[in-house]
């Protein structure tokens, strides 16, 4: 039946895993970089070590064990498999919430905040604040279907979460999202999507107007910074994965070295850290990320959705429609685009908005403690305002 829900878990080959390892011994490197810092790319210095750990060190069938240890799923959608990992919390009333991660991230990001948000008062929190929690992989990521088609942007995969969801028997649910995450979570809190009660997001894009830029507040003035900053230095991935990510597919699916440098130097520069990745996360965590990349083969099914939205038409305006539905919004330090509170226009109905001193783009992933009391807090808001009823 296409609407069955089908258990499901992953166990990679030990000749995939030999055959990774060969690849990595066989790698050519480039030459070092010109410059002592990260202005022309990841390090080779920085890659080759961890490539080097990758292949004498790293152990996928720890994060495999973890994985298979959450109840995961696999449902037909729109004639797609979806992967998600569903944990219901012990408190029947709690909220029913679908987490959503973008790219270069998974499902992976969110593992360390699912004991606090399924029960929390075993994490320093009331029952009043528990959640249902549903983590689905965005097509053409990790387990989930790789599309053989044009079409699946994000008013497509808004559509199929709400699908999802009604399908797991939730007709009242919230989202959360970060990354592309993020910008799926602000389409179905415009569209609307039934039965979704109140979204959060930590990545809200807006743009000021033009009495903004007349005398721009001090967060105004860092956000017009960080802005132009990426804008110059920090959007070659992006301009690729939007109009060529079939050609991006290549190398990547077919270099561990080089699939590991592409997600490595977003990792670098978007997590909070003082110079080093592993300030934030540690080797294993990334290499769990990568290797998840690696093994599903989706370097070019996930730079698809980057061409998906482009040919949507959402930087025309689509994205910054009026919201329908509650939402939240917490700024990060470390956020890519560190949206001010003055710019959020087109969230009408804005009840939550907060800037926390620490974490980066990445924020269930480097603060799942901090992500867990802003998730709560958000939807609190909500509650206390009437909002999500």
């Amino acid at each position: 039946m296409p609407d069955a829900i089908r258990p499901f878990s992953y166990v990679a080959e030990a000749g995939e895993l030999e055959r990774l390892k060969r690849r990595i011994a066989l790698t050519r490197w480039p030459e070092r970089e010109t410059v002592d810092d990260r202005s022309q790319g990841e390090p080779l210095a920085e890659v080759r070590e961890l490539v080097a750990y990758w292949a004498d060190g790293y152990d996928w069938r720890r994060c495999e064990a973890r994985l298979n240890a959450l109840p995961q799923f696999l449902t037909e959608i729109d004639g797609l498999d979806i992967h998600f990992i569903h944990v219901r919390s012990r408190h029947e009333q709690a909220r029913p919430l679908i987490l959503t991660h973008g790219w270069p991230g998974s499902v992976l990001e969110f593992l360390k905040t699912i004991p606090a948000l399924t029960d929390p008062e075993a994490h320093g929190g009331w029952a009043e604040g528990a959640f249902h929690v549903v983590i689905p992989s965005l097509p053409g990521f990790g387990f989930s279907g790789k599309p053989a088609s044009t079409g699946w942007n994000l008013d497509r995969i808004a559509r199929a979460w709400g699908v999802l969801m009604a399908r797991l028997g939730y007709d009242r649910w919230f989202a959360q999202g970060g990354d592309w995450g993020g910008l799926l979570t602000s389409r179905i809190a415009t569209l609307p999507i039934a039965g979704c009660a109140g979204a959060h997001v930590n990545l809200l894009p807006a743009f000021p107007a033009e009495a903004d830029l007349a005398d721009p507040s001090p967060a105004a003035q860092r956000a017009l910074a960080a802005g132009q900053q990426h804008q110059t230095w920090g959007m070659g991935y992006s301009t690729l994965q939007q109009t060529r990510p079939q050609t991006i597919g290549y190398g990547l699916t077919d270099s561990p070295a080089g699939q590991a440098a592409w997600i490595l130097e977003k990792i670098a520069e978007w997590t909070d850290n003082r110079g080093s990745p592993y300030d934030a996360l540690t080797r294993d965590e990334i290499l769990d990320n990568i290797t998840l990349y690696w093994l599903t083969a989706t370097a070019a099914s996930s730079a698809r959705i980057y061409w998906e939205v482009n040919q949507s038409g959402y930087h025309k305006g689509v994205m910054f429609e009026p919201t329908a539905i509650a939402t939240a919004y917490t700024l990060f330090p470390r956020e890519i685009a560190p949206t001010p509170r003055e710019w959020i226009r087109h969230h009408t109905n804005l009840v939550y908005f907060n800037e926390v001193d620490r974490g980066g783009h990445f924020a269930a992933w480097e603060q799942p403690d901090l992500f867990v009391r802003e998730v709560r807090a958000a939807f609190g808001a909500m509650s206390l305002a009437g909002d999500d009823q």
